[in-house]
């Protein structure tokens, strides 16, 4: 492996042996590797997120059956991301915009975060307006009334479902995957025949792939190159996690890394400052299916 391969392997194995410390009760430092310790990063493994389980536990697996859980996801993940209130408005199928509205509306007048602030918040360009009732009359209620051209079928794949999705006005390549990579867990994509090579990239990760390669960080990307290059990367790593004893990873697993690693080197090589790492009070979710069909 070149040396910037072997940087990020240990990028990962550090992390997820971060997780595996704090999980396990360690005291603080659950790394020693400085930028771990004082800047916040995602699991390697997407699984382990807190938000991912919450998903996962409370809407995924109760309504694993329900061929329009891929709604479900899209709320939880493109539009708000945000626990506390995917915990108020309940598994919202069959989809009932009022509702979805007034929860947002008594959060929003209690002072209580609403969204996530971070990546799969929708934004609406150039549009005015309340963003909750954007996201119903630009987003959400069409998805509702089209839901039978959306849900997986019996021959889906991954891309193909991801196709389909990501051609829908504000959903995109990039937030479309978010909702694969839920819904790969359960269902009739379970099975898919790329369960473990589907990838979609996202910026972080094209300039991540970038770092990992030696090409400028900035360099552009054909979507078919990247994908060819990330499935050279996925197959001349395995033996290097395996060895380091971390369980298989599959591409979007892999996908997410780069974009945490393109972080991690931004701080390392004095191009930013990072996102502060302040933990979370909360028990950590057990470290069970990680990487695991």
């Amino acid at each position: 492996m070149s040396d910037n391969v072997e940087r990020f392997v240990g990028f990962i194995c550090a992390r997820h042996r971060a997780f595996l410390r704090r999980a396990a009760g360690k005291p603080r430092p659950w790394s020693s590797d400085p930028i771990l310790q004082r800047c916040k990063f995602c699991n390697a493994y997407r699984e382990l997120d807190r938000v991912t389980r919450w998903i996962a536990e409370n809407w995924r697996e109760p309504h694993k059956d329900d061929r329009h859980l891929w709604f479900a996801l899209v709320i939880a993940r493109r539009c708000i991301n945000w626990p506390a209130t995917l915990s108020k408005i309940g598994y919202p199928v069959p989809w009932e915009p009022g509702h979805f509205l007034a929860v947002l509306e008594r959060r929003k007048k209690k002072g209580k975060q609403v969204f996530n602030s971070d990546a799969y918040k929708l934004i609406v360009s150039g549009q005015r307006g309340d963003l909750a009732e954007l996201q119903v009359r630009l987003l959400l209620d069409p998805l509702w009334e089209g839901r039978d051209r959306f849900s997986p079928r019996r021959d889906d794949t991954l891309a193909t479902f991801h196709s389909r999705l990501a051609g829908v006005k504000f959903m995109g390549n990039f937030h479309a995957a978010q909702v694969v990579a839920d819904l790969k867990y359960v269902g009739r994509l379970r099975h898919a025949e790329d369960w473990w090579s589907f990838a979609a990239s996202g910026p972080g990760s094209q300039r991540g792939l970038n770092r990992v390669l030696g090409r400028p960080a900035k360099a552009p990307w054909a979507e078919d190159e990247w994908v060819e290059q990330l499935h050279r990367l996925q197959k001349s790593f395995a033996p290097a996690l395996t060895e380091a004893g971390l369980p298989r990873m599959h591409a979007q697993d892999l996908q997410n890394c780069l974009c945490e690693y393109d972080k991690y080197e931004r701080v390392r090589l004095g191009e930013g400052n990072g996102r502060k790492f302040v933990p979370n009070p909360k028990p950590l979710p057990s470290a069970k299916g990680e990487g695991s069909q």
